[in-house]
């Protein structure tokens, strides 16, 4: 029954959500009446044989035209379309963060240049996904017309045995698009804020006349000494959402990398934390000026633990689902 299983998931993965309940009955009902009585593992490789890809079969099953890239490449030309989009947007909206900051001067209060900011910056997303997803398509679709199907095959023979390489998708073990494309973003987000914390994570007051720019909340100088470590960790968390994009669900080894990932990032605010210089000297002032003796202490101690929580949830949500 594994093979069956696996074999359905395969299938209606690839279907629209309302859709996949539906099918999945239907196919099992299908390969079942396909099967004599006590069938054997044989049985069922000849059934699945005799059904086919089932990317094919997806694509049987699905309600709208396909002709532009055809069966052989879609499923690839999907794949590698939503992955180029997603670190596309990324770097653009890097790029445009970076640009932003390096020009600004503090003349004119940051929260009144926000939602010109903003509108660039998504002018800027949109702009790179249309090239990807035009470079993208053109790509594909040459190589649909240039490269001959032999003998009426796809890109591959298909065989029953190619299931036994695949993950049994769980629902539990499951990872959201949205999980691995907002992690994307969430790495652009941070990693700009953090080469460019004197330009972006800074103190305003009003003073009558609009926002007037007070000072930084960190020493850019100090935060610039961990620059090698923030890359590395920058990479381990793109490779990360790379490898939730290739398997799909959690998995013992995913949730090991993961572990990784939270024990290097907070060792590394716990270091940066301590740093005697961390906090810009202007920011220091403004908050002596605004609280009691102490403060300090309890701002990095609070944050330590904040994030040193959410590392823990992390580490253990993630085994949680790759036992499940």
């Amino acid at each position: 029954m594994k093979l069956i299983d696996i074999y359905i998931q395969e299938v209606t993965r690839r279907l629209p959500e309302k859709s996949r309940d539906d099918i999945a009955l239907e196919l099992r009902s299908t390969i079942e009446d396909m099967l004599p009585e006590g069938y054997t593992e044989q049985d069922v490789k000849d059934a699945l044989t005799e059904l086919g890809d089932p990317a094919a079969l997806a694509r049987e099953y699905r309600d709208w035209p396909q002709h532009l890239i055809g069966p052989r490449y879609f499923e690839s030309y999907m794949t590698l379309l939503k992955l180029a989009l997603s670190f596309g947007a990324a770097i653009a909206l890097i790029a445009y963060l970076a640009q932003q900051a390096a020009g600004f001067t503090g003349e004119e209060p940051f929260l009144r240049l926000l939602p010109a900011i903003i509108i660039g910056a998504a002018g800027s997303v949109i702009e790179v996904a249309m090239h990807v997803f035009f470079w993208t398509t053109l790509s594909f679709a040459f190589i649909e017309r240039v490269v001959p199907i032999k003998d009426g095959q796809l890109c591959h023979q298909w065989s029953p045995d190619n299931l036994k390489d695949l993950p049994d998708r769980a629902k539990e073990r499951k990872i959201s698009k949205f999980e691995i494309y907002g992690g994307i973003f969430w790495t652009a987000v941070w990693a700009t804020g953090y080469f460019y914390a004197d330009h972006l994570v800074v103190i305003y007051e009003n003073k009558g006349n609009g926002l007037e720019f007070i000072t930084p909340v960190f020493n850019q100088d100090v935060l610039q000494l961990f620059w090698p470590v923030i890359l590395l960790i920058i990479a381990m968390e793109i490779a990360l959402s790379l490898l939730k994009l290739y398997t799909a669900k959690w998995t013992m080894k995913l949730a090991a990398f993961n572990t990784l990932l939270q024990v290097t990032a907070t060792i590394v605010l716990i270091i940066m934390l301590n740093h005697a210089s961390f906090f810009d000297s202007g920011f220091i002032g403004y908050m002596d000026n605004v609280f009691d003796y102490g403060w300090e202490s309890w701002l990095i101690n609070g944050s330590i633990f904040l994030f040193f929580l959410g590392a823990a949830y992390n580490i253990y949500d993630g085994f949680r689902k790759a036992k499940h």
